[in-house]
């Protein structure tokens, strides 16, 4: 194999890597043995004919497309060391010359880890984040507490107001037509939840249990359901049932039925002191990402679409798992919510420049503080990961591998570098 390398404008290169006719010929033979069994010969059995024959009889041709596969896949690996480009795409593959007897020649286009050129790091000065606990804070705390520990009533002496549990039956009609998916009976309602479309909900309010009302409403312009979007429908509503929250009273007797202790106020001190430690800790990841996004900021790169590209892929790869974890396939998300795969990209892709601009800015940081993980870092980490997946640490080194460890390393590092970077802000 033969390369050369050439450097484009953008952090972009071409690499053109040539195979020897002598290896290609070998992955002509792969792809005949790999193709053989579909090929009918007159006078020989299935699979029987020598390659000579078929290549006579179908053209060499029909066995390039899995030989030029065979020969990408055992030669750009090598290629990609070669370059000695620090290479952070996928390869656009272009064929330039295929032919039995001669050469075989493709090219790779790939994007190349762009140089960062840092501006002012040091000494950043950026507006503190406050962990303040204010009065409201409690207050909104017991609310929720109030929420969690409150009891359904039902209303018979007044009609539906914002806030209430209700239980519809409900009929769609678009155009006088009734549609698809518009009706139900029994249907639990919270007046003010806009879990349905336009003004649904509002227009409930007001009325009686027992009552038939026409609600006049809008479908929104982007609609899951193309046949729906955009289009006025009246819905024909019964109320049937009508609930409300009842919250229980904020006394001693409260606290101590919610919580260990038994007078209110104590309940409120402890409250406060578990809101300071969480708005502590928000605080001061507040504090770091601002720190870090003026430093991105200052610095100075171009980044290759191809990079942002792939950067994409990880993360709708990322997403689907998750998707799936919860018994979800991407596809069926997508459905649901109907969007397609270049929409979830579109969407994906300032917070996927983001997250690479930030690691490079970080990146270079480490390589100008000459910032390494410590072995005690290094170690207390495969400590945590020993504790969460129950297995000895030996093991667990021994899956991720060099290249895992290495990673490791400069996830560890660029970490570190956060924490130089906010020692070294101005926090005002």
């Amino acid at each position: 194999m033969s390369l050369q390398v050439e450097k484009l404008e953008k952090n972009m290169a071409k690499l053109t890597v040539e195979v020897p006719a002598e290896q290609f010929e070998g992955a002509l033979k792969t792809s005949y043995n790999k193709n053989k069994n579909k090929f009918n010969i007159p006078g020989f059995r299935k699979g029987k004919a020598p390659q000579s024959m078929v290549e006579k009889m179908y053209g060499v041709g029909v066995l390039y497309e899995d030989a030029v596969e065979e020969a990408i896949d055992a030669t750009y690996s090598d290629a990609m060391k070669e370059s000695g480009l620090d290479i952070v795409s996928r390869p656009e593959i272009s064929i330039s010359q295929v032919e039995k007897g001669k050469a075989f020649i493709y090219t790779a286009m790939v994007a190349v880890k762009p140089e960062v050129t840092l501006g002012e790091y040091k000494g950043i000065e950026v507006e503190k984040a406050r962990p303040d606990v204010t009065d409201e804070d409690i207050d909104n705390e017991l609310k929720k507490v109030q929420e969690q520990n409150s009891r359904l009533v039902t209303i018979e002496d007044r009609p539906v107001a914002d806030g209430d549990q209700t239980l519809i039956d409900f009929k769609g009609f678009v155009d006088g037509e009734a549609f698809e998916g518009g009706e139900a009976e029994d249907y639990p309602l919270t007046i003010g939840s806009h879990s349905f479309i336009d003004t649904f909900e509002e227009q409930l309010i007001g009325k009686n249990i027992g009552e038939e009302i026409e609600v006049n409403v809008t479908f929104p312009t982007e609609y899951h359901a193309k046949n729906l979007a955009g289009k006025p429908a009246m819905f024909q509503v019964k109320v049937k049932e009508i609930k409300m929250k009842e919250l229980p009273e904020l006394n001693d007797e409260f606290a101590g039925e919610v919580s260990e202790f038994e007078t209110l106020d104590e309940y409120k001190a402890d409250l406060k002191a578990k809101l300071a430690e969480t708005k502590q800790q928000k605080a001061t990841t507040e504090n770091e990402n601002n720190v870090v996004q003026k430093v991105v900021d200052n610095a100075q790169m171009e980044i290759p679409e191809p990079m942002i590209d792939e950067q994409v892929r990880n993360m709708i790869d990322d997403y689907a798992r998750r998707m799936q974890s919860q018994g979800i396939s991407l596809e069926q998300y997508l459905q649901f919510t109907g969007t397609t795969v270049d929409q979830l990209k579109d969407q994906m892709r300032p917070q996927a420049e983001r997250r690479i601009r930030t690691r490079l800015v970080l990146e270079a940081v480490v390589k100008e503080e000459n910032i390494e993980a410590s072995d005690e870092l290094v170690e207390a980490e495969f400590k945590k990961m020993s504790d969460s997946y129950k297995m000895e640490v030996e093991q667990i080194k021994s899956i991720m591998g060099e290249g895992g460890i290495k990673q490791l390393k400069e996830d560890i590092a660029v970490q570190e570098a956060v924490d130089f970077l906010v020692a070294e802000a101005k926090l005002i």
